[in-house]
């Protein structure tokens, strides 16, 4: 199983770097610095077989599109070749998500950010309304907390005792311009959450499936107790790239021929290319 699963998170950095390099234009760093979330999330923690009670994952930040394609191509949501049409026009894999031409695995169009949080949650309320007792799974980057909006749905959830939906924090300190402590400080977040009344997990190392899988799994366990429930998931934008790692630049970059041969050879073919 981990070998498995380290053979895919290295073939999703090959597809997302393939990705953004062929047109020129993409997101890789908080591409890069998720895949071993999506890799956890979507191999080992949703459930999703049951038709008519499943698991919902909802992108907020939707601009780290790549990864969440090379993760649906890779789990069979459609077929991988896909991916070579991303950002193309006409192709169902733009920049930002979007449901409406029907690729599978898509819930929501996103890429505005601040919004996912009030989506999933009221994705979330609709569940217990119709006693389904599945779980509902939120990304959003830490940048987006910067949005007002989502502390308006942080505050109804707890009220409102939301315990049926599970938030991760992409928690990398980095967004477009900056720093997100130099662009505007959120503070800190672990006592703000906790101020709001939610249940706060960490996890120091967000690029280790094994942290990662460990404390999912303590966030399903505790659920449907009272409380909503957010992980706050420090990773590394850029993480597997050595020249990408630890900085804003590549937020919206693509590499050039040369950076993508080297970045290719720190992450070895695994599953075949596209």
């Amino acid at each position: 199983m981990a070998e498995d699963l380290n053979k895919l998170v290295s073939q999703v950095r090959r597809d997302i770097l393939r990705m953004v390099h062929t047109v020129n234009s993409g997101h890789p760093g908080g591409s890069l610095g998720c895949v071993e979330f999506f890799v956890t999330l979507y191999k080992r923690i949703l459930e999703t077989k049951n038709n008519s009670s499943k698991d919902m994952f909802i992108l907020s930040n939707g601009h780290i599109s790549p990864v969440y394609y090379s993760i649906l191509a890779r789990s069979g949501y459609f077929d991988v070749k896909e991916l070579n049409t991303f950002r193309k026009i006409n192709s169902r894999l733009q920049g930002h998500p979007t449901n409406h031409d029907g690729l599978p695995g898509i819930n929501i169009s996103s890429g505005s950010l601040g919004q996912g949080v009030s989506v999933g949650l009221g994705i979330a309320l609709s569940k217990k309304i119709n006693n389904d007792t599945s779980l509902v799974y939120v990304l959003t980057g830490d940048g987006e907390l910067q949005e007002g909006q989502n502390w308006e749905a942080f505050m109804y959830a707890s009220a409102n005792k939301v315990d049926n939906i599970i938030i991760t924090v992409d928690y990398n300190g980095q967004q477009i311009d900056g720093s997100t402590k130099d662009v505007l400080d959120v503070g800190d977040l672990k006592e703000k959450f906790i101020s709001f009344g939610w249940e706060v997990l960490e996890v120091d190392n967000g690029n280790s499936l094994d942290d990662l899988y460990y404390t999912l799994q303590i966030a399903k366990e505790s659920s449907k107790k009272g409380k909503p429930i957010v992980i706050l998931m420090k990773t590394v934008m850029g993480n597997g790239v050595d020249f990408m790692m630890h900085t804003h630049e590549w937020h919206g970059k693509a590499p050039n021929d040369d950076q993508l041969e080297i970045a290719l050879n720190q992450n070895p073919e695994t599953l075949g290319d596209y």
